[in-house]
């Protein structure tokens, strides 16, 4: 069975919104005050210990605009490894590797987690995490929390009357004040 790991940049009030880039926030490109080489080795090792990506649709169009004309270990990895990616709306994926899901996005993600391999990192995709987390497919969370607070944007954790009770099985505190957490439920 492989492990399905959410990673994620997050503020210290729950943004998850244009970290990298993008015109839809007003302080889009948040994580740029804060990036370290030792934060970078750390989503190396992340992204080359995985086998492969899910994504959505907004995700997969962002990182389809941006890594295939990138080089270098980091990008060559995430040319190379297979992506999955969820979408009801593209029927043409053109980056590498990249294998459209569609249907019954739980059941068909229950069958990828089943079969053989390694990891599979889900990173943005918002929409899709919250439905992996509600189906209790999220095997392990991993948090790089940033320290800033934007006031606005949207979050990784909707608004529920329910609670998830996590378990912290992890914390690294980089020099840049970015902590990661890691938890899985408890």
């Amino acid at each position: 069975m492989r492990q399905l790991i959410v990673t994620e940049f997050i503020t210290l009030d729950g943004v998850m919104e244009a970290p990298g880039g993008g015109p839809s926030h007003p302080h889009s490109g948040w994580v740029f005050d804060f990036i370290s080489p030792e934060q970078q080795e750390f989503k190396l090792r992340e992204v080359l210990e995985a086998e492969a990506h899910l994504i959505g649709r907004v995700t997969y169009e962002s990182f389809a605009g941006a890594w295939p004309q990138r080089e270098g270990e980091f990008a060559d990895k995430m040319n190379a490894m297979p992506k999955y990616v969820v979408t009801s709306t593209r029927n043409e994926l053109e980056w590498n590797n990249s294998i459209p899901v569609k249907g019954d996005v739980v059941a068909e993600v229950a069958k990828l987690k089943d079969g053989e391999g390694g990891p599979i990192l889900v990173a943005g995709s918002r929409t899709l995490v919250q439905a992996l987390m509600a189906n209790d497919l999220v095997d392990e969370l991993r948090l790089m929390v940033f320290p800033v607070v934007l006031g606005s944007g949207m979050r990784l954790f909707p608004e529920s009357p329910d609670k998830t009770v996590l378990e912290l099985t992890d914390t690294k505190t980089f020099d840049s004040g970015v902590q990661v957490n890691t938890y899985r439920r408890a």
